[in-house]
């Protein structure tokens, strides 16, 4: 519920952007790219933190969750004022690595520099989630995310458009009003785990007390979920960079059918992180065929979830596409992309479930990222380039042959689970 509030949160931004227009929109499907990365980098780092999590709390070891929860939020805070020093300093640079139209570069410059201040509270929150959900308080952070996104709808209204007396700032608009909703979320975060004394809160020495092996165990665990992110996230923003070349149009298309794909697969997507948690604590307890059995059993809800959800895709998306102020080319290009999306959503959950779940449970993170990085970056990047920039291919037949790398990715991770060589106890034996 959490993950389809948050996509549709996503949705809400580009549909109020999007009724300014195609050159608004593409501007911050553009700039958001910057964002996209960080956010991945972030869920990246806590999710290589979170095995560690799950399984200490299988093995009801609360001290253990606060000192991993306290160093996850250092390692995101120094990665994220980096992302906030080239914000401030550089949006026109990270603008130009994307596209070298001019009017896109203005709109999309001011969007990150307004909303530069994100990448600072999120570095808190996702962190402190993660232990929310690592400890089964799932509840928490949904009633957070309900409130955040009914805070950011009005504000989008308010800012965007320019009602209640505020100015209307248009694409600058719907940045400031995902600052003030997140500084709300961080506001929120905390007040739920220090002032109502959360069990994942405690005294600020708490959460760094580190250990020597600690730290390794975490880091040899979390480097490889970082950067499998990190580089799945450049790379789809490889694709962004390769479809804005082709024209405002396409691109704007892109970006639309990206938001309405998000809505359905996020929601199946969040069986991922049920999955480590879940799976994760029976690791965490010894009981390693048990956390295969279920293993098993979530991975095939997944891929029911995944074609149910790839369905409604495709018998949804006209209606949702006609919100948009697109073109008729744009509004046919993408609905192609989203036949596409729903064809291949059963393979995209089943692949996101077997990485952040299956794997990131056991710690099998290494070869997670191998897999992630080898398909992506030797096969699907050059395949944009090749069919946009190369073959010139419609747009929509551009992405059908990225889409391909995710069939690759399946039957890897389908030999990978059923070897159970990812089942391991990763905290066994750990130094307090």
């Amino acid at each position: 519920m959490q993950s389809l509030i948050a996509s549709s949160l996503s949705l809400v931004d580009n549909l109020m952007v999007g009724s300014l227009g195609e050159t608004e929109l593409a501007a911050v499907g553009i700039s958001i790219q910057m964002y996209f990365i960080h956010w991945m980098i972030m869920f990246g780092f806590t999710s290589g933190a979170s095995t560690y999590m799950a399984q200490f709390w299988g093995a009801k070891d609360l001290r253990n969750i606060k000192r991993t929860t306290g160093f996850a939020i250092c390692v995101c805070f120094i990665i994220s004022l980096v992302f906030f020093f080239i914000a401030m300093l550089l949006p026109h640079m990270v603008m130009r690595l994307f596209t070298d139209i001019p009017e896109l570069i203005q709109l999309g410059t001011g969007y990150i520099r307004m909303g530069a201040f994100t990448f600072l509270t999120i570095s808190f929150t996702v962190p402190f989630t993660a232990a929310l959900r690592t400890t089964q308080q799932t509840q928490v952070p949904l009633y957070i995310s309900i409130f955040v996104f009914g805070t950011n709808t009005f504000l989008n209204y308010v800012f965007i458009f320019g009602h209640f007396g505020a100015p209307k700032l248009g694409v600058v608009g719907a940045a400031l009003a995902t600052l003030i909703a997140r500084c709300f979320e961080l506001f929120l975060v905390l007040y739920v785990v220090f002032i109502k004394k959360n069990i994942v809160s405690g005294h600020i020495s708490e959460y760094f007390g580190w250990t020597k092996d600690l730290i390794s165990r975490i880091v040899k665990n979390a480097v490889p979920t970082t950067m499998n992110e990190a580089l799945w996230a450049i790379g789809t923003a490889m694709y962004a960079a390769a479809y804005a070349r082709v024209g405002v149009t396409e691109y704007a298309a892109v970006q639309a059918s990206n938001v309405i794909n998000n809505l359905f697969i996020m929601a199946a997507f969040s069986i991922g992180d049920a999955t480590l948690i879940l799976v994760g604590q029976k690791l965490g307890e010894g009981s390693l065929d048990f956390a295969y059995e279920l293993g098993k059993k979530l991975l095939r809800v997944g891929i029911v979830l995944g074609v149910v959800f790839g369905g409604m895709l495709i018998l949804c998306s006209k209606p949702i596409i006609s919100l948009f102020d697109l073109t008729p080319e744009g509004q046919r290009y993408t609905f192609y992309i989203l036949i596409v999306y729903g064809v291949f959503m059963w393979l995209a959950v089943y692949n996101g479930i077997s990485i952040t779940g299956i794997l990131r449970s056991g710690g099998d993170t290494i070869f997670a990222m191998l897999i992630e990085m080898g398909s992506i970056w030797l096969y699907a990047v050059p395949m944009a380039f090749l069919t946009t920039l190369v073959w010139h291919l419609p747009i929509y037949l551009a992405v059908l042959l990225v889409k391909t790398e995710d069939l690759i990715k399946f039957f890897i991770l389908l030999r990978r689970f059923l070897s159970k060589k990812w089942a391991r106890n990763v905290i066994d034996n750990i130094q307090n």
